[in-house]
């Protein structure tokens, strides 16, 4: 697949807009007998939102620190974290230790490793060899210079692997944890999310193991059985509580495929007190299992944590960045509170990484290792058009689901009252749409494979503001003309 380079200072004038009124109002000539009818109401409220992002894996954080030169590093971070200049991401989903993503030793990163190592043979139930001193090479640091450029960042932990001398056949790779280290592991969590804040660095949520049904044996991981998370977090829960922790417990962090995995767990009135919420990956399965559990738990909080784009997907800027508008749509319209992709930068080979896992996996951005430039995948500009918008608390509101006419829509109402509406067009040709609210309306003509942007407020003949992206690149994040409602 082709990398779709731009130039830096092109993409930062794109996202800094520029107002392009109009002399013609361009929906004057639409035609209503085809107009797709998108209605807003407000009055129906579903869940808040905490955040879009990505995860500042070890080899992403690396190429930060090591890549790019400072003023390119900061450039970098404004456009992905800021939501003036940038696209203001505003959620990170951290790897406890390493994943299959992480820098090998020989080219200035770290070894496998967890928060207490120790030699084959030797256990350390006190933990008093507990350490994040690899994380404060540079994946700290990285945290840091984000959460300076935005401060609504929020951090979620997610481990791999136990310790090996926690687990049944001591291998990072794969294997259960021992019966006797459950008060040890919990005891682990505790003094992660109590080191990391000694750095600044507040974990808002942790997942009890990333993707639990999978064994992958060249990187690491760990399985676990609903029981076993249900035991995990019978021991975490009273510990957080008795060390005044605020951090939400996830659990599952798994595919749509197994619903009742989270099931199991909520339906457990022990473990399900100390249970924020379900964490969810999109590699096998239906987003519908999000709703599933949901109802079967409304209380609970929906999560989307991982879910990569790579080559294996149907290449070209205007497959991607459909696919990804669209999954970010029916994740939050399956009541998920955040949506959480993999990389946040990978470099022009999808590294640097270790042997195994995923070798085609795509970041939000690519950094070039040779000059240190970087250039932006689809899935930013899906980011774009929602995170840059879409602020921390802001609330999913009833809209019309129009997925059968070749639109497809989500809408939010901000903190500040601002309303946010994202339209997508998957057709391949233009389609005119209608918008309703509160008794008035627009129309806008939605070019062809293309996701547009419309922000207001409710003040009096307060303008509607439009940003488009196009699937053929000519527009991206494009401020165009203003819009106004009239009476419907």
């Amino acid at each position: 697949m082709s990398r779709f380079v731009l130039v830096m200072a092109f993409g930062l004038a794109l996202l800094g807009g520029c107002d392009k009124h109009a002399a013609d109002d361009p929906v004057q000539d639409i035609n209503t007998s085809t107009v797709t009818v998108i209605t807003i109401d407000e009055s129906q409220m579903y869940q808040s939102i905490d955040g879009f992002g990505a995860s500042l894996t070890d080899s992403s954080a690396w190429l930060l620190a090591n890549a790019m030169t400072p003023a390119q590093r900061q450039a970098a971070q404004e456009e992905l974290f800021d939501p003036e200049k940038g696209i203001g991401l505003t959620y990170l989903r951290q790897p406890m230790g390493t994943s299959d993503f992480r820098v090998s030793s020989e080219m200035g990163g770290h070894d496998d490793y967890t928060y207490n190592d120790m030699l084959r043979g030797q256990s350390d139930y006190e933990l008093s060899h507990f350490s994040i001193a690899k994380d404060e090479k540079y994946i700290i640091p990285m945290l840091q210079e984000i959460l300076a450029v935005n401060p609504e960042i929020k951090l979620m932990g997610s481990p791999w692997s136990a310790p090996h001398w926690m687990k049944q056949g001591e291998n990072l790779g794969g294997g259960r944890l021992k019966e006797d280290v459950y008060d040890t592991y919990a005891r682990y969590f505790v003094k992660y999310i109590q080191a990391y804040a000694e750095q600044g660095l507040t974990i808002n949520a942790i997942t009890l193991q990333n993707e639990p049904w999978y064994e992958p044996g060249s990187y690491h991981g760990t399985r676990m059985e609903p029981a076993d998370q249900i035991k995990l977090v019978k021991k975490m829960g009273p510990l957080f509580a008795e060390n005044n922790l605020n951090t939400d417990i996830l659990v599952w962090d798994h595919n749509w495929d197994q619903p009742q995995y989270p099931l199991e767990i909520l339906n457990d009135p022990g473990a399900r007190k100390y249970v924020a919420g379900t964490a969810w990956h999109h590699y096998y399965g239906d987003v519908s299992s999000q709703t599933k559990v949901h109802d079967a738990h409304p209380d609970r909080d929906t999560h989307f944590t991982e879910g990569s784009n790579g080559q294996w997907q149907k290449p070209g800027f205007d497959n991607n960045l459909i696919r990804t508008t669209r999954e970010m749509m029916h994740v939050v319209r399956n009541w998920s509170k955040s949506f959480i992709t993999w990389n946040l930068a990978l470099d022009t080979q999808n590294g640097p990484k270790i042997p195994g896992g995923c070798d085609t996996c795509y970041g939000v951005i690519t950094i070039d290792q040779a000059d240190g430039s970087f250039s932006r995948r689809p899935q930013y500009y899906t980011f774009g058009h929602t995170s840059k918008f879409v602020r921390p608390g802001a609330y999913r509101i009833d809209s019309t689901d129009t997925a059968t006419t070749g639109i497809e829509n989500v809408a939010f109402m901000n903190t500040d009252g601002s309303r946010v509406l994202i339209a997508l067009n998957s057709d391949a040709s233009a389609q005119n749409i209608k918008v309703e609210w509160n008794g008035k309306s627009f129309k806008y003509p939605l070019p062809t494979r293309a996701v547009a942007t419309f922000v207001w407020n409710d003040q009096p003949d307060s303008p509607v503001r439009v940003w488009l992206t196009t699937g053929d690149q000519t527009k991206l994040l494009n401020r165009e003309a203003d819009l106004y409602f009239s009476g419907s």
